[in-house]
């Protein structure tokens, strides 16, 4: 068996700052620092920041008054953020700059007296926090379906926004679909998908062909990791996400030839690496890493943990 690695896989710029984050704020401010929602969507990451001192919350009111809490990097809703100050919490925002984006382009567009339509997928925090950003005004269609029975109040006043961790082939459908009934809907200047999304899928999408079976690294509450699967399986090749090399199936490599690996932006390399090693005691003999696009985006931290942002926004207007 040969292996093949894609390129780019694993974490992203807005999960290294987020994990960075709640670390720096440990190391501060001391144990416990609580974290509203999983900082970003991977057992292995939770439960290693929870030895660190992290306590895993969705209640604000289960913190102590005076306490440390930080977002995730889904972002929350202005009701959430409302509460924060209200309980007097001192906080520190995770959510990823590319998701505050979204939220910036949500607020331009309700103060323009538009109503915005949401492609994502229902109950996905970041879903919830984007949804949140007003308190009226605000659609939610997950696919072509959605779109066709959707009643707005002014067909000539819409504007679209995306979840960040969309399947770009689906998101590409809804959209047309939003474009074809409502042709005058506005649509983002930049797509919403976020970079990491987009390059690992693609990724996938050259790798797939040259397997005959792909493992994708992931837990199974993380939607990009669930789109690389999904990506791998519609170019008609066996794919399984597993959280790390425990759930391999050795079922699974009878008569394999070539074995493709990624992982969900969520999940740390050192789960692709055990599960290479597993492999190779399996009867891999070969590694081969794919060309792919090299990764250099960065992003600050807030203020109080070594950045340089302002309190209250995880990103300038200016530079999204």
């Amino acid at each position: 068996m040969e292996l093949m690695l894609a390129q780019p896989r694993g974490f992203c710029a807005g999960v290294d700052r987020a994990i960075e984050i709640v670390e720096r704020a440990i190391e501060q401010f001391g144990r416990p620092i609580y974290v509203r929602h999983e900082i970003v969507h991977n057992k292995y990451v939770v439960d290693d920041l929870r030895g660190k001192g992290a306590v895993f919350i969705e209640d604000l009111a289960d913190v102590p008054p005076g306490n440390t809490v930080v977002f995730s990097a889904h972002g929350v809703s202005q009701a959430v953020r409302q509460q924060a100050e209200e309980l007097g919490l001192n906080v520190f925002d995770a959510t990823c700059p590319l998701v505050t984006k979204v939220h910036f382009e949500v607020a331009k567009m309700r103060r323009e007296g538009r109503e915005i339509i949401m492609v994502g997928h229902h109950g996905h925090p970041e879903v919830e926090g984007t949804m949140g950003q007003s308190p009226q005004g605000m659609y939610l269609v997950e696919n072509v379906a959605d779109v066709s029975v959707l009643k707005v109040a002014d067909p000539n006043r819409l504007a679209y926004v995306t979840q960040t961790t969309l399947s770009v082939d689906d998101a590409a459908e809804v959209t047309a679909a939003l474009r074809a009934r409502f042709p005058t809907i506005l649509e983002p200047k930049k797509s919403d998908i976020c970079y990491a999304t987009q390059n690992r899928q693609d990724a996938v999408k050259f790798m797939a062909p040259q397997c005959d079976l792909v493992l994708i690294i992931g837990s199974p509450s993380s939607s990009n990791s669930n789109r690389l699967r999904e990506v791998a399986s519609r170019m008609s090749v066996e794919a399984h996400l597993i959280e790390n090399a425990s759930e391999l199936d050795p079922k699974w490599l009878e008569g394999r030839k070539r074995i493709g690996i990624s992982a969900g932006a969520s999940a740390p390399e050192l789960l692709v690496q055990e599960l290479m090693q597993v492999l190779k005691t399996l009867g891999a003999l070969s590694v081969r890493k794919l060309d792919g696009v090299e990764e250099s985006v960065q992003f600050p931290l807030p203020v109080g943990l070594g950045g340089n942002e302002q309190r209250g926004s995880s990103i300038s207007q200016e530079s999204v």
